[in-house]
């Protein structure tokens, strides 16, 4: 079966070998997996652009493991989400209130100096999150153009007690000045390869007087386009929802695998990105159990469970597989 790339398929491709980065490379190879058609006559193609990440991914490791002014944080967990935002909006409280990191947290702006990771915990998975230096930094642009471009969400942060309105104006004009595509954004002269990303605007400071007025208002503004939510880092409040609220946003569903006859691990599973199918889910297994499948029974999104599904059977969260060759 042909392929039928269409033409941005090879805008992508003459990008990828004009690339003079590592991250440029990976960002027109991902651009390629997303533009190109999926169906049995692009399985091969779809598979060597995966490898090809995976391997631009890990020279990209071990290029910038040792160095310190590197702009590429490598991915852990089940998705990376990049915290954005003015100083002092809250983004190193939230940090160290939802994960294991320990920024520096001050009353006076400018605390983060540059990119801190923590891993959060969400149910039996872990969420990286990467705070950054304030949007109004002079080299802020620098660190976040390479985080913000690869991460699978952006989470905007606003203190919802100092005009959030104009706060995430600013926030978008950053994030449209990085080439980066998000919801209701303007799209004219934006070029077919530029990264789409999703935000979640998390106002903070909702123990404060003024802040259940402020919330009502970016929700008013923004509701439409992003997901919003209210929280207060300091005083831990709605961050369990919080995590539930990212993790929703990154699209993804854990999938746990059993052997016939065995019980399941449900401790570890699978990542998937929402809408994957029995047959991705078997190539992510091994990459060749996607041709060799026979079929598979699936727990939770059956009719019944162990129910025997086809290959385009797009799976669910935390679904049971069984695969059989």
């Amino acid at each position: 079966m042909p392929a039928n790339l269409p033409p941005q398929y090879f805008d992508a491709e003459k990008r990828f070998r004009m690339a003079k980065s590592l991250e440029e490379k990976i960002d027109a190879l991902q651009a390629m997996l997303a533009i190109m058609p999926k169906h049995k006559g692009t399985d091969k193609l779809h598979a060597d652009l995966r490898r090809k990440i995976a391997k631009i991914s890990e020279e990209a490791d071990r290029r910038y493991a040792t160095s310190k002014t590197s702009h590429y944080i490598r991915k852990e967990g089940a998705g990376q989400v990049v915290l954005i935002g003015s100083p002092n909006v809250g983004k190193s409280q939230l940090l160290a209130s939802v994960t294991d990191a320990l920024p520096d947290i001050a009353e006076y702006p400018f605390t983060t100096k540059s990119p801190i990771i923590g891993m959060m915990k969400f149910e039996n998975i872990q969420i990286q999150l990467v705070d950054t230096p304030s949007l109004t930094i002079r080299d802020s642009r620098i660190w976040l153009n390479n985080i913000a471009r690869n991460a699978d969400l952006i989470a905007a942060i606003v203190d919802l007690s100092i005009d959030p309105i104009r706060q995430m104006e600013n926030m978008l004009g950053e994030i449209g000045a990085m080439g980066i595509v998000y919801p209701g954004m303007d799209q004219q002269n934006i070029t077919t390869y530029a990264p789409k990303k999703k935000i979640l605007i998390i106002g903070n400071k909702n123990d404060l007087d003024i802040s259940a007025a402020c919330s009502t208002e970016i929700n008013q503004r923004y509701g439409t386009k992003f997901s919003v939510i209210s929280v207060s880092a300091k005083y831990n409040s709605n961050l369990e929802e919080l995590r539930r609220m990212i993790f929703q946003e990154l699209d993804i569903v854990r999938v746990h695998t059993k052997h016939p006859g065995k019980k399941v691990d449900l401790s570890d599973p699978m990542i998937m990105k929402k809408g994957s199918t029995m047959k991705d889910a078997a190539e992510a297994v091994h990459k060749d159990f996607r041709q060799k499948l026979k079929y598979a029974l699936v727990w939770g999104s059956g009719k019944f469970d162990g129910q025997r599904v086809s290959q385009d059977h797009i799976l669910q969260d935390n679904d049971i597989i069984e695969l059989h060759m």
